[in-house]
């Protein structure tokens, strides 16, 4: 058994069930933002209703979002340790600013949003739920200067085998964060928005008359519709051009580009098969991807036959979670902008498939965001550090293979039973929707729930 594989395994599979709460987190605080606003300020029954029920969904997902990050800490130390000696004096500072910083301004006001309500001034509450939106995005943020320093390290000297800090701000702002964390933000966003969205579609199909579900649905399109085509540009864009920049070889596998050449082609469909790298059945525009990364149609790009064999990404993997991750916020771009076209007709709440359509997509963020995980981790390798320390030479020396394996099946039994509890408690929330009662004037009760 290969310790390094298994180690690898075992971080991806933690970090993988972790990062299904944080961008729900984020995107459901920030939702409630508005909602709480509109509640307090209007004096809206309705709104104050919706926010009462997301809240509770958002405290659910936080809770889970904590208990899973917690393992990701332990593993630097148990199974990367090598890894941690290297970069422990540029890892632990934003690790430490996370924590200090964001998590317990998040976690505080959390409590006092949740416990507060009738208990506090309605300014107090919103602007409760306004510092743990702000918290869970500085928290992103924190963590994401941390993942974007293996991407692009900066700010820093080689000394006595270690990376050694010698520039806090520019290791904090090196090339990549900015144009990751606006990509992740935003991609928050579209997850909070798809589960509002979602949640409120429920609610329609089993009472078209709700005022609550009818305003949830309004405000969640609207969001949804923004963030989806910031998301595309100018934010995926930014990152991509970012990525040719300063990691050429992941660009160059994400984008399937094999040999390298000018006025290269943008791939819209193919196969990748390996070996030899090659695509099949291509759909392709010339020169439209040296146009988009260098503003140049002819400019030259380097494809994976220039690099060193040992140097090169995993081709297939990388290719693929990238272009899925493309087509979904592709789909996330016409499915909120059909339903913001039936809105604006006054046929949105007679839709029952479309309103199907919204349910079945509410996990659809977060599979993108899983993807555009992979293909980021993914085209990064074989490097740790990006050209600094390999993936080889980072995992603990000390811990048997055995021991990794045992852990790997111990932890995913426990991932399955903590990611089935979230989901059936998530429903049940679901299920028994907001409470009281707002209805349209007018109309008649439902038969049935």
């Amino acid at each position: 058994m290969d310790v390094v594989l298994l180690s690898r395994i075992q971080f991806a599979l933690s970090i993988a069930f972790h990062f299904f709460f944080p961008p729900l987190t984020i995107g459901v605080a920030w939702l409630l933002v508005v909602i709480e606003w509109r509640g307090w300020r209007r004096g809206a029954e309705p709104w104050t209703r919706m926010g009462k029920f997301f809240a509770r969904l958002l405290a659910l997902t936080f809770a889970v979002g904590v208990a899973s990050g917690i393992v990701m800490e332990f593993q630097f130390g148990t199974n990367w340790s090598a890894y941690s000696r290297y970069v422990g004096d540029i890892f632990g500072a934003p690790l430490a600013a996370e924590g200090v910083l964001a998590f317990f301004l998040e976690s505080g006001f959390l409590g006092l949003y949740l416990f507060g309500r009738g208990r506090v001034s309605k300014g107090t509450h919103w602007f409760a739920i306004l510092m743990v939106a702000v918290g869970s995005t500085i928290s992103a943020f924190w963590i994401l200067v941390a993942n974007s320093w293996q991407q692009t390290p900066a700010g820093y000297v080689l000394r006595n085998g270690r990376a050694e800090l010698v520039s806090f701000w520019a290791a904090v702002f090196n090339p990549s964060t900015l144009p990751r964390f606006f990509h992740t933000v935003d991609a928050a966003l579209i997850s909070g928005a798809f589960l509002v969205a979602g949640v409120a579609a429920w609610l329609l199909r089993r009472d078209r008359a709700d005022d609550l579900a009818r305003r949830a649905l309004r405000l969640a399109l609207g969001v949804g519709l923004v963030a989806s085509v910031l998301e595309l540009f100018p934010f995926g864009h930014y990152h991509a051009r970012e990525v040719a920049h300063t990691q050429p070889e992941k660009f160059a596998a994400i984008e399937g580009l094999y040999t390298g050449q000018s006025a290269a082609p943008l791939v819209l469909f193919a196969y990748p098969v390996t070996p030899p790298p090659a695509l099949k059945a291509k759909i392709e525009i010339r020169g439209l991807l040296s146009w988009m990364a260098f503003g140049d149609i002819n400019a030259p790009i380097r494809g994976i036959n220039d690099f060193p064999p040992d140097d090169r990404p995993p081709l297939w993997l990388t290719f693929v979670s990238f272009h899925n991750m493309v087509v979904l916020g592709l789909y996330f771009i016409a499915v909120t902008a059909f339903g913001v076209w039936r809105l604006a007709r006054g046929r949105l709440w007679e839709g029952r498939r479309y309103l199907k359509l919204l349910i079945v997509s509410i996990p659809l963020p977060l599979v993108a965001c899983q993807l555009g995980w992979i293909s980021v981790e993914v085209g990064r390798q074989p490097w740790i550090v990006y050209h600094l320390l390999r993936t080889s030479d980072a995992v603990s020396t000390s811990v048997p293979a055995g021991d990794v394996l045992a852990s790997l099946v111990l932890g995913g039994l426990l991932y399955l039973a903590l990611g089935t509890l979230y989901v059936f408690l998530l429903v049940r929330e679901i299920r028994h929707g907001p409470p009281g009662a707002a209805r349209l004037p007018g109309t008649a009760a439902p038969v049935s729930a």
